[in-house]
């Protein structure tokens, strides 16, 4: 990693407290001089870094940037209040700026062999799609998230039981972290007050002579704090989003890593319990 990444990684890590340029120095093996240049950079980049002669370096609550070492850091978080082991380790978090589709980017990793656990995110996506072609409106202010799963990271390749879990993992990290119970529309959506705030798209691939699934890909699409007035007409009275725009009360990186947790913690679940959770959300 670069310097201002190890930075970056040391803040995340260390949220809660002030870390001083010679702590920071000494632990990562840099000058002071090489992470007084890492925070400057990291500030270009838009992170908020609170600064004091006495304290030192605070990474600012108010960051909502996704990155890979925000993503990996809340992941160990949430994994240890969990109890459960997640299989995405660094290199496999992709995120992108804008993408046409992150589902066609996933399959076409499957496809070249990228492994389960890898995780593709775009800030925006210009040919968004949800079930039967249609399309998924997906500006910025969204989490627009696929990940890579194989046949033994799941509990069944029923088609069924995919969904549900799919959907179950997404409404429980929504719950737990934002205080909002969402319901499930069939197939996939998921409705807020009636409103849409998300669409799950789930693809596979298999192998042709035997029928083998090789791999299944889970797309998720969430109106995060995204701007519904900017949507296009017809979508307005029927998209919702969780929080207004620069309102939220977490980050996109911490909701993105509990939904991935609970991806790869509920293929321990038996499949009764999955559809029974599903289930009960139906609305």
């Amino acid at each position: 990693m670069s310097s201002k990444d190890r930075v970056l990684e040391f803040l995340e890590h260390n949220k809660e407290d002030y870390i001083s340029g010679e702590f920071m120095a000494e632990s990562l093996g840099l000058s002071r001089t090489a992470v007084w240049k890492a925070i400057k950079e990291l500030r270009k980049q838009g992170y908020v870094i609170e600064a004091s002669s006495k304290k030192g370096y605070l990474l600012g609550m108010s960051n909502d940037i996704i990155s890979e070492l925000g993503i990996l850091a809340e992941l160990e978080d949430v994994s240890k209040n969990s109890l459960s082991s997640v299989l995405v380790k660094q290199g496999m978090i992709h995120i992108h700026e804008s993408l046409d589709s992150t589902n066609r980017t996933a399959k076409e990793m499957a496809i070249s062999g990228a492994p389960g656990g890898t995780v593709v995110i775009a800030k925006s996506q210009t040919l968004g799609k949800g079930r039967r072609e249609h399309e998924f409106f997906s500006p910025e202010g969204g989490i627009y998230m696929s990940i890579i799963l194989t046949p033994e990271m799941l509990p069944s390749l029923e088609p069924d039981v995919v969904t549900a879990l799919a959907g179950v993992s997404v409404c429980e990290a929504v719950q737990t972290l934002c205080g909002i119970e969402p319901g499930i529309k069939p197939v996939n959506d998921l409705f807020v007050d009636g409103k849409k705030i998300c669409g799950i798209l789930v693809e596979s691939g298999t192998e042709f002579d035997t029928g083998t699934v090789q791999w299944i890909v889970i797309g998720i699409g969430i109106n995060f704090d995204s701007d519904i007035n900017e949507f296009p007409k017809e979508l307005k009275s029927i998209a919702g989003a969780l929080f207004e725009p620069g309102k939220a009360t977490i980050t996109k990186n911490r909701l993105i890593a509990a939904i991935i947790c609970n991806l790869l913690r509920l293929r321990a679940e038996s499949t009764k319990d999955v559809m029974k959770a599903y289930n009960d959300r139906l609305i």
